[in-house]
């Protein structure tokens, strides 16, 4: 089978001995194929399923095909068209071209010639989607991300998405943001079977629950104001590959429904479409939010949660996982400098000791952002608490033998416990001085409910914002 899977070609041709033949040509090289032998009946096709090349004749009995053409070029501007005929001239070969024809083939036909052509132009079909698809994506790496850890609870995870990648079962991660979902969610991708496949992100606390549908599953052209011409959603470009629904705990209930049909039937209806597009997809799900949680409170559905959870993995915090944050951030300092032409910089024993001190609520992307900024603005090959958390002040030089008699005494484990307290202590003083009563502006920086801040602060003694204790 020498055709790409799924892909639906459209042979418009009145002559049925010829029509048949092109037609059972075109499936023994492994497209699936439909058949017509009017304009009238190629328009019906058209409105009816989802096609990825037409074949055209020139001449048919109620019209031209150059009038079916521009109703292909109306309805679907990328689709491509190739037009047939035995009485070809140059005119009528310039206004295929203008009218958008990708090709134009005389009678009678070579087969292989036109297999050729149709294989060209079905990859560059899909070449372009994947141009659209990776237009923000190709800055990044597609590489497996490299997994920096030293506890045994992330290697653990590690075997665990090795073993899942293998499988078509849909995962779950779950976990606070910035813990890196997103990067396990390609790494199960490259490990899998479809590697070669797209990977599509779609994160659905950033589209507007009006435009959600619409980016999943695409639209016809005229389907609702504005649709000037058709579109694929986020679910075909991702055929064959690997789509992740980050933040899926966003999800309107509206859409939930459609959603749940499309993982169940493998089949998706654009918007304003009468018929269904069949889609081979890998789904990979994300949310920060308890999804339990969100079904007994009647904002997920059941359903849904049962189908999307076959295979749930926690992704830990940073704050749980201590011994990976020098690890991570010797790494972060290299991946910047590399990127920002800066000498990979060292880190003091005081910055060391901020970081360990630090409650990382923003977890690992709050560190490489910290990082990051640090190497920039570095001027001296080491990086010191005041470059990683600006206004905290250093560990004075001359204490660091009582430091270390300190740690001697009462050991690693209660001395950074303590200098955890500590710093912890300055820090949220250093907020609430800056903040003063916005309570709200203060609990987004610690990413923490007005509650959760009000008995942070009452733990270290610093009273509530907008009270005065």
């Amino acid at each position: 089978m020498e055709g790409q899977a799924g892909q639906l070609i459209l042979v418009v041709e009145d002559r049925f001995s010829l029509q048949q033949m092109l037609a059972e040509f075109l499936r023994d090289k492994g497209y699936a194929c439909d058949t017509a032998a009017s304009v009238k009946e190629g328009v019906e096709k058209l409105q009816a399923a989802r096609y990825g090349l037409v074949l055209l004749d020139l001449k048919l009995p109620d019209g031209s095909g150059m009038d079916l053409l521009q109703a292909v070029r109306r309805q679907d501007p990328g689709l491509p068209v190739i037009l047939m005929t035995a009485f070809g001239t140059i005119e009528e070969s310039v206004q295929a071209m203008k009218l958008g024809a990708v090709d134009f083939i005389q009678k009678p036909i070579q087969l292989e010639h036109l297999h050729e052509l149709i294989r060209r132009n079905v990859d560059m079909r899909r070449m372009r989607d994947e141009v659209l698809l990776y237009r923000e994506e190709f800055r990044r790496q597609h590489r497996l991300p490299l997994l920096i850890s030293r506890t045994p609870r992330m290697e653990e995870i590690a075997r665990q998405v090795q073993r899942i990648a293998a499988t078509e079962a849909t995962v779950l991660l779950t976990g606070e943001t910035g813990t890196g979902k997103e990067l396990f969610a390609r790494s199960i991708h490259l490990l899998s079977n479809r590697r070669d496949g797209p990977f599509v992100e779609v994160n659905c606390a950033a589209i507007p629950e009006t435009l959600l549908e619409n980016e999943l599953f695409g639209h016809l052209r005229g389907a609702y104001t504005g649709a000037e011409q058709a579109a694929r959603g986020k679910f075909e470009l991702a055929n064959g590959g690997t789509l992740f629904l980050d933040e899926i705990g966003e999800f309107p209930l509206a859409v939930q429904s459609k959603l749940l049909k499309s993982l169940e039937e493998k089949k998706i209806s654009p918007i304003g479409a009468p018929f269904q597009v069949g889609v081979d997809v890998r789904i990979v799900v994300a949310t920060n939010r308890e999804l339990s949680n969100e079904v007994e409170r009647g904002r997920f559905r059941s359903d849904l949660f049962y189908r999307i959870a076959q295979f749930p993995l926690q992704i830990p915090p940073l704050r749980d996982r201590l011994e990976d944050v020098l690890p991570l951030a010797e790494h972060f300092a290299a991946e910047a400098a590399a990127r920002f032409g800066r000498p990979v910089p060292g880190f003091s024993d005081e910055a060391r000791q901020a970081l360990l001190g630090h409650r990382w609520p923003g977890n690992v992307r709050e560190l490489k952002n910290l990082v990051e900024r640090a190497v920039i603005v570095d001027d001296d090959g080491v990086l010191n608490a005041p470059d990683l958390f600006p206004g905290v002040a250093a560990l004075p030089q001359s204490t660091l033998e009582t430091v270390a008699a300190d740690i001697r005494k009462a050991g690693w484990a209660a001395w950074l416990e303590t200098r955890r307290q500590d710093l912890a202590r300055t820090t949220l003083g250093h907020l609430v001085a800056r903040y003063g009563d916005d309570g709200a502006r203060l609990s987004a920086e610690l990413g923490l409910t007005e509650a959760e801040t009000a008995s942070l602060l009452a733990s270290f003694g610093l009273g509530t914002p907008g009270r005065k204790d």
